[in-house]
Formats: structure tokens, C-alpha cells, sequence
């Protein structure tokens, strides 16, 4: 394993630490569950109420599922759909699976709705400043231009009649890492649903869908991580039913130097870390991939405009906490938030 690989498993097995710790005592006797190490992070898939003649081959089968997703949309797979993507940028179109496709048109979604803060032709950037990983720096600002020039959503050219991607320039790449696992996620839950499973945690390394219920009419609660801690304590919970929760957080992923933090977020625009007054947003959707573009999307927008967007979406909610400790809730959500840290303040 790779140096890189190994600094996100770690961060991952933090996840997943969280992930046990947040639902601890709603586990059952009878209860089954799978470890798997994809997408570069860890995730585990617990089953409820399922024969443990059948939970064997079910939990085989979505790790098939989340290798299938690796092999063809990881940037660092050589023969993944977005390697080959990479490699003909500037030169031709390239023919990819229709799963690809689907997902490289759902973030060009993501940024045209943001006015390109989200945008996955980022990588030649995140590449250069490296958080996450044991090469992390800062770069100079000319190696920042050089590279920023390569950054623009609109010069990622579909072909929608034989499902092929060009780049348009030389040296372009584009990096779904930050919408694939939602994309698992949502396969996943289709596929369990196919199989009668109404009671499911999907946790991939962070990225919950919730399927179904605890137990009758008792809604699993899901941890809101206190943003200023990396030990992953939570300083709220929600009850969740059929819903993906998906956070972003300048907590997630940083490099420190002469007393600066930089988080993993990039702005496209700048090709630095986004500034604003926020810490982490949570995004609670009945879509998983919705919730992985949306929570970096109004994380880059900021509260007033990142809340505009998300109260104009249907079945789409979020949960805003800012460096000063404010917790802002969209209007759905009123009530809803359990509040366990004294020391956050609930603003709506």
C-alpha cells in the first residue's frame, strides 16, 4: 500500500471509529455486517432482519458492487474510464460505461447550478497542494496559476448518443472522488431493496445511507461530528428513515504551516482553500449522490447563498455550523435536531 493510500486509510478507519461509536447499542443479536476497502476509504455495510442464509451472498454481492465503482471511476485505477479520460485529455473522446457517464453529467449538474464551485476538473490543483496525503505543501501562487489554468467544468465536452467524455485541454483531469461514493451508496441501496432488505447502515468511510428503521417506528439517529474536534465526538443527532447524510468539514482533511490551516476544499475560482465563516455542512437527502455534490457545493457558497440553494430543493435539507459555533438548520429541519453540546448555539 502506497503512502497515500495508507494516510487515507487511517483517516478512514477514523470514519468508520465514528461511524461504530454514533450507533453503538443499535446493533441486535442477529444483526450482519461487512468490512470493504474501496473507493480509497473504508466503509462497512450492516444488515437487519435478514436471514443469515441469505446475508452472506447479499454482502458479497455489494462488495462487487463497490469494486465494479472503483475499477471504473477511481482516478487512480490505470484502466478506470476516468484514467483513460485523463490520459486522451486535449486529444479524443473516449467511450466510458453508462454508470461513468451518468455520474460525470450528474456533477457537471452540480456545477452549473453552483456557477462552477463545484467542479471535478479541479484535480490538477488538489494534485498540487496534496492534503491528505504524506506529500502535503503549500504551493506557490505561479504554480497555482499554472495549474488553475486547467480548471473549468465547461471544457468537459459529452457525447450523449455513444456515451463518450473529451477534456478539451491538454493536461486537464477530472477526480470523482468527491460524488462516486454517493453514487455507490444509491446503487447499493437499489440493490439491497431488490433483495427485500428493509433495514440497512451503509457507511462508506463517512457517507451514511440510513435504509429503513431501527427497529417499527423507531428511526435510527444519526451523529452530527463537532467540527472543531477530530476525535469524532458528536455534538448533536438526528433521527434518520431512508435518507443519506453526508458532511463536509474543514475538519476532514488539512495542512498546517506557519500557523495557517488549509482544508482539502478547493475553489475552483481561486485555487485555494475556500474561506468563509463556515466549518462543516451536512446534507440530508433521500439521494446519497445528491447529499456528496450538495455538501461540498453550499460548503463553497457560504450560509446565506449555500442555504438559498438547498431551501429551493425538494426532499433536500442541511445543517450549517460556523468557526464561531452557530448551528444553522434549513426550515424543514426545525425541531428536529437534538442539541447535546452546550457549547454550540442553534441559531434557528
Amino acid at each position: 500500500m502506497n503512502k497515500k493510500k495508507s494516510t487515507l486509510l487511517i483517516i478512514a478507519v477514523i470514519a468508520i471509529c465514528f461511524f461504530i461509536y454514533i450507533f453503538k447499542g443499535n446493533f441486535n443479536k442477529g444483526d450482519y455486517s461487512q468490512t470493504y476497502y474501496d473507493l480509497n476509504t473504508v466503509s462497512e455495510i450492516t444488515l437487519y432482519n435478514v436471514k443469515e442464509s441469505d446475508s452472506k451472498e447479499i454482502l458479497k454481492k455489494c462488495g462487487d458492487i463497490l469494486l465494479n465503482i472503483d475499477n471504473t471511476m477511481s482516478k487512480t485505477r490505470e484502466y478506470s474510464d476516468v484514467s483513460k479520460i485523463n490520459e486522451k485529455a486535449g486529444e479524443d473522446y473516449i467511450k466510458i460505461s453508462d454508470n461513468t457517464f451518468e455520474v460525470i453529467q450528474k456533477a457537471i449538474y452540480f456545477s452549473n447550478i453552483s456557477d462552477g464551485v463545484f467542479d471535478i476538473s479541479i484535480g490538477p490543483v488538489v494534485d498540487l497542494w496534496g492534503i491528505g496525503t504524506d506529500n502535503a505543501r503549500v504551493p506557490s501562487n505561479d504554480e497555482i496559476q499554472e495549474k488553475l489554468a486547467l480548471v473549468n467544468y465547461k471544457d468537459i465536452s459529452l457525447n450523449k448518443e455513444d456515451k463518450s467524455v473529451k477534456l478539451n485541454k491538454k493536461g486537464m483531469e477530472i477526480d470523482l472522488g468527491g460524488i462516486a461514493k454517493g453514487y455507490a451508496a444509491d446503487k447499493l441501496v437499489e440493490y439491497l431493496k431488490s433483495q427485500n432488505v428493509d433495514s440497512a447502515i451503509i457507511n462508506l468511510g463517512g457517507n451514511v445511507f440510513i435504509l429503513g428503521e431501527k427497529t417499527k417506528d423507531t428511526p435510527f439517529k444519526v451523529g452530527i461530528q463537532d467540527p472543531t474536534s477530530e476525535d469524532g465526538t458528536s455534538i448533536a443527532n438526528i433521527a434518520v428513515s431512508n435518507q443519506s447524510v453526508v458532511t463536509s468539514g474543514i475538519y476532514e482533511r488539512y495542512l498546517k504551516q506557519d500557523g495557517v490551516i488549509y482544508h482539502h476544499m478547493i475553489d475552483p475560482s481561486t485555487g485555494y482553500p475556500f474561506e468563509n465563516n463556515l466549518s462543516s455542512v451536512t446534507i440530508i437527502s433521500s439521494s446519497s449522490i445528491v447529499g456528496d455534490g450538495l455538501s461540498t457545493t453550499t460548503f463553497g457558497l457560504g450560509l446565506e447563498k449555500g442555504m438559498k440553494l438547498i431551501e429551493s430543493l425538494d426532499d433536500t435539507d442541511a445543517i450549517f455550523i460556523t468557526k464561531d459555533k452557530k448551528i444553522y438548520t434549513t426550515s424543514n429541519l426545525k425541531g428536529k435536531l437534538n442539541l447535546k453540546n452546550d457549547s454550540f448555539k442553534l441559531m434557528n
